[in-house]
């Protein structure tokens, strides 16, 4: 087993929060050395490390002579570099694993030492994968809270009245802004946070990660795309929503029809050992039988900017886009625990788009649907 190194916060590195379930703001030393599992910290954090953390030996950073390198004038990034080759140093580290992410200039000053470090990230996706206890409640938590806040974003849009092709609500044009305004509120009494989400009306719609912005028309498909954080756990949801207010046209209405029956397609084939590209087969097969472009039948080089243009999902967690993924490339295996989005949709930059999106737990005998919200397109 490889010794394991990880520097970081809780709030930016997903690896750290996974093994120190704990909201701690400032860069700290995680280690693990032939199995003993070792935290260098400041002081003041160290008691609330070992509340949530008892399995970890904390080092204050007084136990490595943080106060030496206070006494020698050093700045703030100086003595956070030394304080982690001390720590390194310290507890007898002579090789490990960390991840991608891995801050380069630690990353230079530890190997100064003649430590060895490599970058193993699928080592640590692995640590992470499968979701169970405090993380796999937050992320019920925060799809709990993504369904609120789709309700009453729906409510807004059944009180709003056409004005001349815009929406109004209470004399004002309604749009994609007080929308969002209002699903934060709702995000917020849910001890959720979202740092940004996806409302977009008509052609932003067909964008891509386009958050949206602006009035919203009669007849224009709007696309809701939510991943909420739990304040808890900082593990996320993601779901997405397609609504029309007004007069559905029957290319959309065709759209919103083929991707339900491709959700429903690959959220069947969703189970322990089920491989991953199969499942974005899936909704591929559908797809192109009805004549829309993929990723698969797309041109080399070709940039696909309707159809079905992205893959079908990924795992979910401490990141809102992690593994395993299901898509064009090999994606592996799905495994009891995964959290998994499914989310086939179709496209036009002319009109909009149309996506579905429900969140998935692999189980022993299949799956469960974590996702509970309505599918209906006409408000």
């Amino acid at each position: 087993m490889s010794d394991v190194l990880v520097i970081g916060d809780t709030f930016r590195c997903p690896e750290l929060r996974h093994e120190i379930p704990l909201a701690v703001p400032d860069p700290f030393v995680y280690l693990e050395r032939e199995g003993a599992r070792h935290v260098y910290v400041s002081s003041m954090e160290a008691d609330r490390i070992r509340g949530a953390a008892p399995g970890v030996t904390v080092h204050p950073l007084e136990e490595i002579g943080i106060d030496d390198l206070y006494a020698q004038g050093l700045g703030w990034l100086e003595i956070r570099l030394e304080g982690a080759a001390r720590a390194c140093v310290h507890a007898g580290l002579t090789n490990a694993i960390v991840p991608a992410t891995f801050p380069s200039a630690y990353l230079d000053r530890i190997r100064g030492e003649g430590i060895e470090l490599g970058i193993d990230q699928d080592a640590f996706n692995r640590r992470r994968r499968v979701k169970g206890g405090a993380e796999l409640d937050g992320i019920r938590r925060a799809q709990t809270a993504a369904e609120a806040a789709m309700a009453e974003a729906v409510a807004l849009l059944r009180s709003a009245e056409n004005g001349d092709g815009v929406l109004w609500l209470d004399g004002e044009p309604l749009t994609v802004e007080r929308v969002k305004a209002v699903m934060r509120r709702v995000f917020s009494e849910h001890s959720c946070t979202a740092d940004e989400f996806i409302v977009a009306p008509g052609p932003q719609g067909a964008a891509g990660h386009e958050m949206g912005h602006g009035p919203i028309r009669v007849g224009d498909p709007i696309v809701f795309d939510l991943w909420p954080r739990d304040d808890a756990s900082s593990c996320f949801a993601d779901m997405t929503r397609t609504f029309v207010v007004g007069s559905v046209s029957d290319r959309v209405r065709e759209w919103h029809a083929l991707t339900k029956e491709a959700l429903d397609a690959s959220k069947a084939l969703i189970s322990p050992g089920a491989d991953c590209q199969d499942v974005f087969a899936a909704a591929c097969d559908l797809y192109e039988a009805a004549g829309y472009a993929t990723q698969r039948t797309k041109v080399d080089g070709e940039v696909l900017d309707h159809g079905f243009f992205h893959g079908l999902g990924h795992g979910v967690g401490l990141e809102v886009h992690e593994g395993p993924y299901m898509g064009r490339l090999p994606g592996g295996a799905l495994v009891v625990g995964d959290v998994v989005t499914v989310e086939p949709g179709l496209y036009d930059p002319a009109v909009g788009g149309v996506r579905l999106e429900d969140l998935v737990l692999v189980t022993e005998d299949g799956c469960e649907v974590l996702t509970r919200f309505p599918y209906d397109l006409e408000v």
